[in-house]
C-alpha cells in the first residue's frame, strides 16, 4: 500500500512539474520558480543530514573494526569541527573557520587536483595510440590542442592556433551538444519510466 501511495505521488507531482514548465501563464511561472529555489533547498538540506549521518556511521563502524583508523579519525574530527567553528565563531574575514578552510581545505583541495593531473597524463599516454585512424585523428587534434592552451602558445604558428580554434568551435561543439542531447533524451526517458510506474527501482524493488 505504501509503495501505491509513493508511485501515485510521484506520478502527480511530475505530471504536475510537467504541465507548469512548459506552461506560460504568470502563476505557473511563480509556482515553478518557488519550487526550483525553496522546496529543492529543503531537499538539499535532507540530503546533507542523510550524507552526514552516513558518513558517521560508515566511519564509526570502520574504527570499531580498526580499519584505517587515523583517517577515520581525521576525516571525523574535520567533518564536526568546521560546523562547530562556523556555528560558533562565524564565517567572517578573520574568523577560525575562514582560516582553516584556506589554510588547510583549500590547499588539500589543489594538491588532490595536481596528483589528478598525472593520473589523466598517464591515462592519455595509454589511450592515445594511433592503432587507428579515428585514434589517429584523436592523438593529432590533442597535440593541436595541447601546443595551442599551453605555454607553448607563444612559440606555436598561427595555423595552429586557428586549427585548434576551429576544433574546438565546431567538431568538440559538435560532439558537446550531441551529449547533451543524449542525456536530456535519457533523463525525459526516465522521468516518464518514473511517472507511469514502470521504473521502480527507487521504492527497493528488483525492477
Amino acid at each position: 500500500m505504501s509503495r501505491r501511495v509513493a508511485q501515485i505521488v510521484c506520478a502527480v507531482f511530475g505530471v504536475l512539474m510537467f504541465l507548469l514548465f512548459f506552461s506560460g501563464h504568470p502563476t505557473a511561472k511563480a509556482i515553478t520558480l518557488a519550487i526550483t529555489t525553496q522546496y529543492w533547498q529543503v531537499i538539499a538540506a535532507f540530503a546533507l543530514i542523510v550524507g552526514a549521518v552516513s558518513f558517521v556511521r560508515v566511519n564509526v563502524k570502520a574504527i570499531q573494526r580498526r580499519q584505517d583508523i587515523p583517517f577515520r579519525a581525521i576525516g571525523l574530527l574535520g567533518m564536526i569541527s568546521m560546523p562547530v567553528l562556523a556555528i560558533g565563531w562565524g564565517i567572517g574575514g578573520s574568523s577560525p573557520f575562514l582560516w582553516v578552510f584556506e589554510n588547510i581545505q583549500a590547499p588539500m583541495q589543489s594538491t588532490v587536483f595536481a596528483l589528478l593531473a598525472f593520473f589523466v597524463a598517464s591515462a592519455s599516454l595509454r589511450g592515445f595510440r594511433a592503432r587507428s585512424i579515428p585514434a589517429a585523428i584523436l592523438l593529432v587534434s590533442a597535440v593541436v590542442m595541447l601546443l595551442s592552451r599551453s605555454w607553448f602558445e607563444s612559440t606555436t604558428s598561427s595555423f595552429l592556433l586557428t586549427a585548434s580554434d576551429w576544433l574546438r568551435n565546431y567538431p568538440s561543439m559538435a560532439a558537446r551538444r550531441a551529449i547533451l542531447i543524449g542525456i536530456g533524451l535519457g533523463s525525459l526517458t526516465t522521468s516518464l519510466r518514473l511517472i507511469v510506474g514502470i521504473e521502480r527501482t527507487w521504492l527497493g524493488g528488483s525492477r
